[in-house]
């Protein structure tokens, strides 16, 4: 298995001195998991992508794999897992990071690259751009052009399942998440984001994207109750200048509509009617679910008292003095995975 070059200097929101004692650990793990509600409609076949029967054949294990995307050199972490053999179609999960957070701590905090050698799929984790890595989520922007990019190059490259590509991400990662759901929805079958999900404008998708959001009510960067929190705000610019996110003209970024209200925007553009219901999963979370057309689910899990963090990850749970309290009350990934496999994407 190989590994990218370079010390682990990236931290989560752009606190560096977390980093070295947490780099040997990740995983996500959790005491329990919840049901992500009603099962998804008929079975949907296997679609196979052309790598199904002309790809160099990849072996199992995670490597860092570079990319021209548009004359400008991009990178992402491929995780294979280890049942792979290039010919049975394989679902695919784009794991997406946080702002400064980069890609290669992602994969420890979330934790899906080893998960999906469990489960059986390929996680694909990209690393943004600038000195502060980060995320464009305009539409039609660079970054999503390198993910429509990045897509065709997975489909040539390895036996994806097409049917069954999936997308989620944390913080900036989450607003990415939206992002391409809402751009690419003939080609991704679910989304979930974390700690973080958009109504993203101008957001006309082709198709209703299943959702499961998950947010703490005190995360301290993006608000449960609208806008950036106080420490987004001390949060390095994107352009290395030194200057923080206050600096640059975003203090007064602390308004906007609460993550229930985003929910309910996207639940609503799948054509889900409300009021939506709320059922507790363990002491301190909930689901809010919306009445929605089946396969065009929107879920959201709010976690009371939870901060900036990835419900059910080791790594985030270990630098909450960073990001807040991270439940473990419920696995993410668990109850992503779960959402996904019960949202393949039907039609060609």
């Amino acid at each position: 298995m190989r590994r990218a070059a370079g010390p682990c200097s990236a931290v989560l929101v752009a606190v560096t001195a977390l980093v070295a004692a947490s780099c040997s650990s990740g995983g996500n793990t959790s005491s329990s998991s919840a049901s992500s509600g009603p099962a998804a409609p008929a079975a949907v076949a296997a679609r196979p992508s052309s790598g199904c029967t002309s790809a160099t054949p990849v072996s199992a294990g995670e490597e860092k794999v570079t990319l021209d995307a548009g004359g400008t050199s991009r990178w992402y972490f491929r995780h294979v897992p280890p049942g792979y053999d290039g010919k049975r179609p394989t679902p695919l999960v784009l794991d997406i990071h946080g702002y400064s957070e980069g890609a290669l701590v992602h994969t420890k905090l979330s934790g899906l690259g080893p998960y999906g050698d469990q489960h059986g799929f390929v996680t694909i984790t990209p690393q943004g751009r600038g000195p502060v890595p980060m995320w464009d989520t305009t539409l039609g922007g660079v970054d999503l052009q390198f993910v429509g990019t990045l897509l065709d190059s997975l489909d040539r490259t390895l036996c994806v399942d097409d049917a069954r590509v999936f997308v989620t991400g944390l913080s900036n990662g989450a607003f990415m998440t939206s992002a391409v759901a809402c751009a690419y929805a003939d080609r991704v079958a679910a989304a979930a984001p974390v700690a973080g999900i958009r109504d993203i404008e101008g957001c006309r998708p082709s198709r209703a994207v299943p959702v499961v959001a998950f947010h703490g009510t005190e995360d301290p960067y993006v608000a449960f109750e609208g806008g950036l929190g106080p420490k987004a705000l001390a949060l390095p610019a994107p352009d290395g200048s030194g200057k923080t996110l206050a600096q640059e003209g975003l203090a007064n970024s602390n308004k906007g509509p609460s993550i229930t209200e985003i929910t309910a925007a996207w639940a609503k553009r799948n054509r889900c009617t409300a009021p939506p219901t709320e059922q507790p999963v363990a002491s301190d979370v909930a689901v809010v679910r919306f009445k929605c057309p089946v396969g065009a689910e929107a879920e959201l899990y709010r976690i009371t008292g939870g901060g900036h963090s990835w419900p059910g990850s080791e790594f985030s749970k270990g630098i909450a003095s960073v990001v807040g309290p991270t439940t473990m009350s419920i696995s993410a990934n668990d109850v992503m995975w779960s959402f996904f496999t019960q949202h393949p994407r039907r039609g060609t």
